[in-house]
């Protein structure tokens, strides 16, 4: 019992508005950004989301919003995505995810979507929407931009906090510190460097412990989830030396469950470093994604084992067409040069 009750209570009481005020102010600061109509803001409730930035992205993952659409405006509007980081991480044109992005603005706009943290009981209809935001902020940085991954953590241990009992969200969580403790390794001179050359040395161990242990946490939760896959992925590629084909069976897994193309590229390379490059480069034919540069790069990288060597160097010439990563365009074209020495 504090020695004033009276006092503490009127301190904690105004702490509490102060924080309620900064709350409503920041929603109001961001609501413009999504030209929301002045009748669609309303006055957020008090709510147990434990990190601001969290709960704004709660509140604009609505449902009345498709889940591409929620996940691409919150990206534009509270992620710090360009609309051109946006369009690569969806696969699309950026003129095509301009179009996308306004379309849920008219939306909100005309329908009089209301803007509001939500209640507890509803913050799992917006689970999906909310990860993929954080998923997609974390890749943006994983390609060398520390901060924004730093942020996607911080942003998952909040969620994990709040919904502690959600596998997806403590799988998301493992893959994220699983991954960015090889950060320091990934890059050389400003070149990206592959997994099998990079000097584990300077990778960060404690991290790669702490990751996981939240894979255990979901897989102990009994997830089964693609972000729980993708941990245990990322798990399995920590290790030395690294084991193939059970990589390319979890990938199945992932392509089964995502009906991803881009995951199918991932295990035709896991099915190729198992040994069957015949195999991998029918699956990598097959695939439709030619405005992705990682196929292209993963073609060429095939052909050359067939001695393949003039298809082999188109390839790599339409991966760098496609890339946007400076670390990365050196990288292809220093195994361009390889393959033409």
């Amino acid at each position: 019992m504090p020695d004033n009750p009276s006092a503490w209570l009127v301190t904690t009481a105004r702490n509490r508005a102060i924080d309620r005020i900064r709350r409503d102010r920041t929603l109001a600061a961001k609501l413009p950004l999504l030209d929301a109509p002045e009748s669609a803001v309303d006055t957020v409730d008090d709510a147990t989301i434990p990190d601001e930035r969290l709960e704004l992205v709660f509140t604009c993952c609505h449902p009345a919003l498709s889940l591409d659409a929620q996940v691409a405006l919150t990206l534009r509007t509270l992620g710090g995505l360009s609309t051109e980081q946006i369009a690569r991480a969806f696969l699309v044109p950026e003129p095509t995810m301009a179009k996308r992005l306004v379309r849920p603005k008219h939306k909100i706009r005309d329908a009089g979507i209301p803007f509001r943290v939500p209640p507890d009981h509803l913050l799992p209809d917006r689970l999906a929407a909310v990860l993929a935001v954080v998923y997609l902020i974390f890749n943006e940085g994983y390609g060398g931009r520390g901060d924004l991954a730093a942020e996607a953590i911080r942003l998952g241990r909040a969620l994990a906090e709040l919904m502690p009992d959600e596998p997806e969200v403590r799988g998301l969580v493992a893959l994220m510190l699983v991954n960015d403790a090889r950060r320091d390794a990934r890059f050389v001179d400003g070149t990206v460097i592959l997994l099998r050359d990079q000097d584990r040395s300077l990778w960060d161990t404690e991290q790669i412990a702490d990751g996981r242990a939240e894979l255990e946490r979901a897989l102990a939760l009994g997830g089964r989830g693609p972000y729980v896959l993708q941990a245990a992925i990322a798990d399995l590629h920590a290790d030395q030396p690294q084991d193939w084909p059970q990589l390319a069976a979890l990938y199945a897994e992932l392509a089964r469950v995502t009906g991803s193309p881009v995951v199918e590229l991932n295990r035709a390379a896991a099915i190729a470093e198992a040994g069957e490059v015949e195999t991998a480069l029918a699956l990598v034919e097959r695939l439709e994604l030619d405005h992705y540069h990682y196929l292209h790069a993963t073609r060429a990288e095939l052909l050359s084992r067939f001695d393949r060597t003039d298809d082999a160097r188109t390839a790599y010439g339409r991966a760098l067409e496609l890339v946007h990563s400076d670390a990365e365009r050196r990288f292809l074209e220093r195994r361009l040069a390889e393959l033409e020495g």
